[in-house]
């Protein structure tokens, strides 16, 4: 079912992380390589390959309003209030640039938005709402003006009308009806009915984060985000039926899902793998979760509080749950992990949907130097620098000294002609 052993003994080889498919590698080039060539048409063709459809790509907004009102009214009630919830958070990210003024010298920084931003929504088989939610929510209070989605229309040829209201709700402009290695090179290098963008969001298979890595540098990108992962850690004050839920609430995502569990007792290691079992057996999911738990599960037994944490933040786990007494007593002492749930009754699906903070999170251990999706990937920073004639004549000397000694004679010419003058 899962794999048991001491916290000692588990080690995170994070090596493999930089490891290519050079399969998958040369497939993401080829078809990119289409899209540069052929703009629109290999868009279609490349997308009655994969899905089996050959839609028109544009969405329009007669298509969205019928969407969002074929919607169950409790289900957009329930989506306003997770797209409120998501702006109250975000909006304590949003900053200004800074100015320093001395005599005869001003510096600053303008904080500017992003022009225009691409957003990836996995689709076909599945819809995801809330991805639109946390992607979008962020760019649009950041102040990006354009914001392009695509996304893989199902066997009918449309996009989900829940996604499609999640869009609305959230601000998107542009919708296009696309998925896969094709769309994150059409938001690229643009066709001709996709404008290119400067920036690339959002979640997809092994295909699509290669594309966003392969492109990467010709836009910026979110980030190379790999299959999800949840840590929890349960002292005696938890509850086996509660932690087996929140390991599967990961483990159905994904067959290559990494639910992990520490916890202080064979005894509670016995109770959860039980749950575990009866749980399974109730979900649609279960081939999937049954395979994650089996192949990358594993509940490791930990002596002390401290030695649990250590391993923590050797993890570096996209989702922690702190199931343990006094959570916030042990929260100083996280140092990597991508989002943080405290105590018996903040489950993971609380960051998924509805709390505010992004779900979009560092996994494979990145958690180490990457950040959440935030306001701040939406912005550039550009600084400014001006100074008066005496300004510049009274450092001139010291700018002189530090050019010649990199050999660059000209830099400290662009000085010296202005103090002649």
């Amino acid at each position: 079912m899962i794999t048991v052993l001491k916290a000692s003994e588990y080690s995170f080889d994070r090596r493999y992380i930089a490891e290519k498919d050079e399969k998958v590698e040369e497939t993401v080039a080829r078809i990119i390589e289409e899209v540069k060539q052929h703009g629109d048409e290999a868009l279609l063709e490349l997308t009655e390959r994969f899905d089996g459809v050959r839609p028109s790509l544009t969405v329009t907004g007669e298509e969205i309003e019928s969407a969002y009102k074929s919607c169950d009214p409790l289900f957009l009630s329930g989506l306003e209030k997770a797209a409120a919830n998501i702006r109250r958070f975000h909006k304590e990210q949003l900053y200004t640039g800074f100015e320093i003024r001395e005599e005869g010298i001003v510096l600053g920084q303008r904080v500017l938005p992003l022009q225009r931003v691409g957003i990836y929504v996995p689709g076909g088989t599945a819809s995801y709402p809330s991805t639109v939610l946390m992607n979008a929510i962020p760019a649009v209070l950041a102040g990006v003006k354009e914001i392009a989605m695509v996304s893989p229309p199902g066997k009918d040829a449309k996009i989900a009308p829940g996604v499609l209201a999640a869009a609305k709700l959230a601000g998107v402009s542009e919708i296009y009806r696309c998925g896969g290695v094709q769309a994150i090179a059409a938001l690229a290098y643009g066709t001709q009915t996709i404008e290119p963008v400067d920036k690339i969001v959002g979640p997809g298979n092994i295909f699509v984060a290669t594309a966003k890595k392969q492109v990467f540098g010709l836009v910026d990108i979110d980030m190379v985000a790999g299959p999800s992962e949840i840590l929890v850690i349960a002292d005696e004050s938890a509850r086996a039926d509660f932690v087996a839920a929140d390991l599967l609430s990961q483990a159905e995502h994904d067959v290559l899902a990494r639910p992990m569990l520490i916890c202080f007792s064979e005894e509670f290691s016995e109770k959860v793998t039980q749950e575990l079992k009866a749980q399974l057996a109730l979900l649609e999911r279960k081939e999937i979760a049954g395979r994650s738990l089996r192949e990358h599960g594993v509940i490791m037994i930990a002596d002390t509080m401290e030695e649990a944490v250590k391993a923590c933040n050797a993890l570096a786990p996209e989702h922690l749950v702190l199931a343990v007494q006094n959570p916030v007593e042990w929260l100083p002492l996280v140092k990597h992990a991508g989002s943080i749930f405290l105590g018996h009754y903040s489950p993971e699906p609380l960051g998924d949907y509805w709390a505010g903070p992004n779900h979009t999170l560092p996994t494979m251990g990145t958690a180490r130097f990457a950040s959440p999706l935030s306001v701040e990937d939406f912005v550039k920073r550009s600084s400014y620098i001006q100074y008066s004639k005496q300004a510049l004549e009274n450092v001139s000397e010291d700018i002189r000294r530090l050019a010649e000694y990199e050999g660059l004679e000209a830099h400290a010419r662009a000085v010296d002609i202005r103090r002649k003058r």
